[in-house]
């Protein structure tokens, strides 16, 4: 039967066993792992960040070139703007609406006197009648942009060039028309015209980020003006953005060769702003940080590992050091402290020496609790001793001295058992009235008043004060204000000169003056009268009141906290 006991137990610890055998590796192992464990989850998150930071510094350079994208169609749509403004001050010249060329050359030259703008005037068979670039009179000769002018003289409204050779500038150049009638009913196109590379103005380097170019196309894709000279003015743009109207961020290909690209659009010209850079060199950055990150991480790893592996050979060391101190101490032998690597050894190592010393005092200890229970049981059957003697002396029949003597041993019972409970601490005066009356409180609780300041007393005087509060409860329960339905009972104390002053005052009970003057005192009076006065060195004054009891008794502090000489055999002793 026993052997088939011990078998589940016996399997239970080959299963920790082997559990711990499978986890079982040197120190060196955990460190390690310690340190992985360390490093690694924290890798990941840095990993993380820096991939978020780049995609938020992406978002952000991003947001810079759309923002430089824009700019440049404004200052375009703002030049555009300007010259339609011209032309429209022109198309209300005198000479103009008089058909005085020679006269309105004069005056645009005069106007135009400062800017990069240059006053044609065609007529609607696309002959140059004047332009301000040569003197007048020069043979000039058909538009260069008939397309253009066509569509000016067709639409009535102000148009916008796409780029193109002048002849007579021998330069890239477009044009803004604006279609005007004249006096004599002739239809002609006042035009402004301007040399692409005056444009450069409008597009430079300082406004992108690094590694980025940017251009201004016309609507047929060719490159009016360029920050990249591989970009050529007047050729066709080399990524596909065009004829498509697509605005933003986006992505291209040429050559092998991934590009970002950044879009802007001007409504007024229909020319488009570019901004472009290979998508090896936007992502170098991010890539870099990456690499560093990780050459980085590995090589803390490997200095961490490193030094793990050092400090668990001198941990290894140490605790073998230890072992051989446990042994020592096992066969008796004395253990001298030691000196370790790790501080915390050094705990461990004084606790071996100290341990033999440790347990001779354990053993000390027993000793004295023994003989300190031993002590507590005589002064419980000396008590006991005395209670029977005077319930023995008080009843006339078995059955009351068996009641007298159970409710007199339960209070005593019930101050013991807090006196346990608080063995260290002592015992709350407020705790031990509540559990020594609660037996007698009656139905109508605010009959017993319990009150007064924070009062810790010793177990030896709980004992005694206890045994006083049954007597107390047990007379007024009898005799006194508990024995009616109308009487209360008022427990209090106060704190006055290093003293206790403890009260107790019966309310509204049946007093009978010649009975209680011809009764010999009981086992209670005898408690208060006699034990605390020789236990807790109290003084006691008894007064009867015509409506009750009182009882008025001062106890110094130090009794109530085991400081003064209470000699446990007086303090238990019958009278």
């Amino acid at each position: 039967m026993i052997s088939e006991k011990k078998k589940p137990q016996q399997s239970s610890e080959k299963g920790v066993f082997g559990w711990r055998t499978r986890f079982r590796h040197p120190i060196a192992f955990y460190l390690v792992s310690l340190i992985l464990l360390a490093i690694v989850p924290p890798f990941i998150f840095s990993a993380v960040l820096l991939n978020r930071a780049n995609e938020a510094q992406e978002r952000a350079q991003e947001s810079l070139l759309r923002t430089s994208t824009g700019a440049v169609g404004r200052v375009i749509e703002r030049e555009i703007t300007s010259m339609l403004s011209t032309l429209a001050v022109l198309a209300t010249s005198e000479q103009l609406l008089r058909g005085d060329f020679r006269g309105l050359q004069e005056q645009a030259e005069k106007a135009l006197s400062g800017t990069n703008d240059y006053l044609l005037v065609i007529d609607s068979n696309f002959d140059q009648r004047l332009n301000t670039r040569v003197p007048y009179g020069t043979d000039l000769g058909p538009t260069s942009d008939k397309d253009t002018a066509k569509r000016a003289f067709e639409t009535g409204k102000p148009t916008v060039s796409r780029l193109f050779y002048g002849q007579t500038a021998q330069k890239w150049v477009f044009n803004v028309h604006m279609p005007v009638t004249l006096a004599s009913g002739e239809q002609i196109l006042l035009t402004l015209t301007q040399n692409a590379e005056d444009f450069l103005g409008t597009v430079h380097r300082d406004m992108l980020s690094p590694g980025w170019s940017a251009a201004v196309l016309d609507d047929a894709g060719t490159v009016i003006v360029s920050t990249d000279p591989a970009a050529t003015v007047g050729k066709p743009f080399f990524l596909q953005v065009v004829p498509a109207l697509r605005i933003g961020i986006g992505d291209a290909r040429h050559d092998n060769t991934d590009y970002q690209v950044v879009t802007d659009f001007s409504a007024l010209t229909g020319w488009k702003i570019v901004a472009w850079a290979k998508a090896s060199d936007v992502q170098a950055p991010a890539k870099s940080s990456f690499l560093w990150l990780v050459f980085g991480g590995a090589a803390f790893a490997g200095l961490a590992a490193t030094a793990a592996i050092l400090i668990a050979r001198a941990v290894s060391r140490d605790v073998r050091q230890l072992a051989r101190d446990a042994t020592q101490l096992g066969l008796g032998k004395d253990v001298p402290p030691r000196r370790h690597v790790i501080s915390e050894l050094d705990t461990v190592s004084k606790a071996l020496s100290e341990a033999a010393d440790a347990r001779a005092r354990a053993e000390n200890e027993v000793r004295f609790l023994m003989r300190e229970v031993a002590h507590r049981s005589k002064n419980q059957l000396t008590v006991i001793q005395a209670m029977l003697n005077q319930s023995a002396n008080t009843v006339d029949s078995a059955a009351v001295f068996a009641e007298t003597f159970r409710k007199r041993v339960a209070g005593l019972a019930r101050s013991t058992d807090l006196m346990i409970a608080h063995a260290a601490q002592g015992v709350e005066l407020a705790e031990l009235a509540r559990n020594q009356l609660k037996p007698f409180i009656p139905d109508n609780g605010a009959r017993v008043r319990i009150g007064g300041p924070s009062v810790r007393v010793d177990s030896q005087a709980a004992q005694t004060l206890g045994m006083a509060l049954h007597e107390l409860a047990t007379n007024a329960s009898k005799y006194g204000a508990l024995a009616n339905e109308r009487g209360i009972v008022d427990c209090s104390w106060t704190i006055e000169d290093g003293r206790l002053a403890f009260v107790w005052r019966e309310r509204g009970a049946d007093i009978d003056q010649e009975q209680i003057a011809t009764q010999r005192k009981g086992f209670g009076s005898v408690v208060l009268e006699r034990m605390l006065g020789m236990a807790l060195q109290a003084e006691l004054e008894r007064h009867m009141r015509p409506d009750g009891i009182e009882w008025l008794v001062w106890i110094p502090l130090s009794q109530l906290k085991g400081e003064g000489d209470q000699g446990s055999g007086d303090a238990s002793s019958p009278p």
